[in-house]
Formats: structure tokens, C-alpha cells, sequence
């Protein structure tokens, strides 16, 4: 699976794990340098940047 850089930031307001999400968290304090939108829905999360618990 191909890298994504740390500072690409989510806004993805119907991601079922947005408040767990880092890259949700990086575009709420300001230090993303791009946002994009990832494939989270209202049934599931990406998967992409969530601790794997």
C-alpha cells in the first residue's frame, strides 16, 4: 500500500471514525498542508489512520 505523507489532512465530516481520526485532527488544529477527502462512510471508517487497536 503506497505511503500518504503525515501532514495530508481529512475532512471527511461523515466518516464514522472522524473523531478518532488523525488526519480529521491535523485539519481541525491547522497543521495540514493539503486536505483531501478519504473513502470513510456513515457505515465505515477507511481504515487508513487509525491505531490499530
Amino acid at each position: 500500500m503506497a505511503q500518504v505523507a503525515e501532514n495530508i489532512g481529512c475532512k471527511n465530516e461523515e466518516c464514522i471514525a472522524k473523531d478518532d481520526c488523525k488526519r480529521q485532527t491535523i485539519v481541525k488544529n491547522g497543521t495540514a498542508v493539503e486536505v483531501k477527502s478519504f473513502g470513510g462512510t456513515a457505515e465505515k471508517k477507511c481504515g487508513k489512520f487509525l491505531p490499530n487497536d
